[in-house]
């Protein structure tokens, strides 16, 4: 091979490898919607039981995690059918 056939054969070479360079990158991501993002942020509406549970768990002054399993017991009794919740501390009837 000849000097300029080698000096071909590389500019050719550096093209193609370039080329990858150059191409096109993907479009950006596109912003959702005002509608979408009020819909997240927009506060999700409470049911009756869980106002009702909130309310019980203020009035015992209770907070952390002694509120959090005081709800949760609340509600779940209250979907249940049951007329009052359990007290703090007690065994629920339904654990195993």
């Amino acid at each position: 091979m000849t000097l300029a056939s080698r000096l071909a054969a590389i500019a050719l070479a550096s093209l193609l490898a370039s080329g990858a360079a150059f191409a096109q990158t993907a479009a950006p991501a596109t912003k959702p919607d005002a509608a979408a993002i009020a819909d997240r942020k927009a506060p999700k509406e409470r049911s009756a039981e869980s106002l009702e549970c909130s309310k019980q768990a203020d009035a015992k002054g209770l907070k952390g995690k002694e509120r959090k399993k005081f709800r949760r017991e609340c509600k779940k009794e209250a979907r249940a059918g049951t007329a009052a919740p359990a007290a703090p501390g007690a065994p629920a009837a339904d654990k195993k």
